[in-house]
């Protein structure tokens, strides 16, 4: 069986790490701060709606307190904008086989990149020969260090898996491997011929992350982010990227989970942007998301004054360090362009 190493164990990454080892794998957990701390001298809780279990897992800070070996699988689960960073210190790390040193993670290892947005696979191809994509679909949160709590029942969510690029097939063993542990551990993996063109539906979702982070319950956000996603569409479509139907992406999540309360955990927490506002990490993801159209609009030529605007008010909440809510939806719209879907 396969060891999985987890490079950012926060709500994405520990609910992985935590669903595999209860299933049986052996898992490392990357983290940093009082979240490492945490996971050191407690270990990681889990909260679901059904369950709440702590498990003492290996937990490290980077690479220098582990021998990787070539049987190792790693997952990155930071966010998109720490991902680079993540990369780099884990690339040139020696790999070993029969106790012999015989490359770098970089040359031997597979890493899934399990990122919103759609940069990340990009990343990791300059540091990572054999990259695989997976398209998150977990309602998960990460507040408090040493703990996630995962909102649904009864699997914890959906992973698309796939090679990135899709022609690539001479690894396919590690991609059913992982699939079958990561079905194993409480999650639905479909194995689509382009996962990318999850992603970058996914990519659309993620739209209206930024939109819940600045205005939480402060005022009905929802009716501004049409304007964006169509702007998203209208972006993707003009340079001929391929994204999967709202109606395929609405029937995989439909079929996959059902959300329902954690004991305890209140029912406003809010998705992976929020969260970042919410703990006041000084940045956020917003601009490999929203971003990530305009890059996208740029290198064509194009223009997406909506999403340029909202990656701004992104950058600038998490630089002063405001709160979800902070602003009401009404003053949200009166800061956007006045662009017609």
């Amino acid at each position: 069986m396969a060891r999985y190493i987890i490079l950012g164990a926060g709500a994405v990454g520990g609910t992985l790490g935590g669903r595999l080892a209860l299933a049986g794998c052996e898992v490392v957990l990357v983290a940093r701060g009082d979240h490492l701390d945490a996971l050191r001298e407690g270990g990681l809780r889990l909260r679901t709606p059904d369950e709440d279990v702590t498990q003492q897992l290996t937990a490290i800070s980077g690479p220098e307190e582990v021998q990787l070996d070539v049987d190792d699988i790693l997952i990155l689960a930071t966010k998109a904008h720490q991902a680079n960073d993540m990369l780099h210190r884990w690339t040139d790390s020696p790999v070993h086989h029969g106790g012999a040193a015989v490359g770098t993670a970089g040359e031997q290892l597979p890493i899934f990149v399990a990122l919103n947005g759609v940069a990340g696979e990009a990343f990791a191809h300059r540091y990572f020969r054999r990259v695989y994509a997976v398209c998150v679909w977990m309602p998960v949160v990460h507040l408090a260090p040493g703990e996630v709590i995962i909102r649904s029942t009864p699997r914890s969510g959906i992973l698309h898996l796939g090679r990135v690029p899709s022609t690539a097939k001479d690894h396919d063993r590690v991609l059913a491997r992982t699939a079958t542990d990561l079905v194993a551990a409480n999650f639905d993996v479909p194995l689509p011929d382009d996962v990318m063109a999850w992603k970058y539906r996914k990519l659309i979702s993620n739209i209206g992350n930024v939109f819940q982070a600045l205005v939480a319950r402060n005022g009905d956000w929802r009716p501004l982010v049409a304007s964006a996603e169509a702007e998203a569409r209208r972006v993707l479509d003009a340079v001929g990227i391929r994204y999967i139907s709202e109606a395929e992406e609405a029937a995989a999540r439909d079929a996959g989970f059902t959300m329902r309360p954690v004991p305890g955990v209140s029912e406003s927490i809010g998705g992976s942007t929020w969260q970042s506002l919410q703990r006041a990490t000084g940045n956020i993801e917003t601009d490999y998301l929203n971003g990530e159209i305009v890059m996208i609009a740029h290198q064509a030529g194009l223009e997406a004054p909506i999403n340029q605007r909202l990656a701004t008010l992104g950058r600038r909440a998490a630089a002063s360090g405001a709160k979800p809510g902070d602003i009401s939806a009404e003053q949200l719209a009166d800061l956007l362009p006045a662009v017609s879907p």
